[in-house]
């Protein structure tokens, strides 16, 4: 009674087997060039202002719900400590430098993420001093709504 159980190992070893079989094709200018119409590009700078527009969006829904100007003025800074945290790193990332290493992009990008979450971090240590009549749950709130359409990106390029 010592039977080995196949959890489907063979199956994935198979296709294992083929992934590796397949031979790394690099493309022609002619192919890439066709790769990228297929594939379309969002533009940050989009990304930022859908960001800047659902943060006004939600700003205009808190006014029209609570008619407490501190509630709107709280959504209105949630909104900015993405948006504008969010162009900066639209800004040094979209900066056109001479062709680098992949290594200086990655580098590029690490840089100016960690940039933006240091002004998105001090946005809201110092949103307290700054927002009259701060709302806490409203700020955080349409901070998400505004971080979540980034996930729009994705259907844009779909298109």
């Amino acid at each position: 009674m010592t039977d080995t159980i196949d959890h489907g190992a063979k199956k994935y070893a198979s296709l294992a087997g083929e992934a590796q079989d397949e031979p790394f094709k690099t493309l022609s200018r002619e192919e890439a060039r066709a790769l990228r119409a297929r594939l379309p590009q969002v533009s940050p700078w989009r990304v930022v202002a859908a960001q800047a527009a659902a943060g006004l969006l939600c700003t205009a829904i808190v006014w029209l719900v609570t008619q407490h100007s501190g509630s709107a003025w709280s959504a209105l800074y949630g909104a900015l400590a993405v948006a504008l945290p969010g162009a900066l790193l639209a800004r040094g990332m979209t900066r056109r430098r001479g062709a680098g290493s992949p290594v200086a992009a990655a580098a590029g990008f690490l840089f100016w993420e960690m940039l933006k979450i240091g002004v998105a971090i001090a946005m809201l240590v110092i949103a307290a001093r700054v927002v009259p009549g701060l709302s806490w749950p409203v700020l955080l709130i349409t901070m998400v709504v505004c971080m979540k359409v980034n996930w729009v990106a994705l259907l844009w390029r779909a298109r």
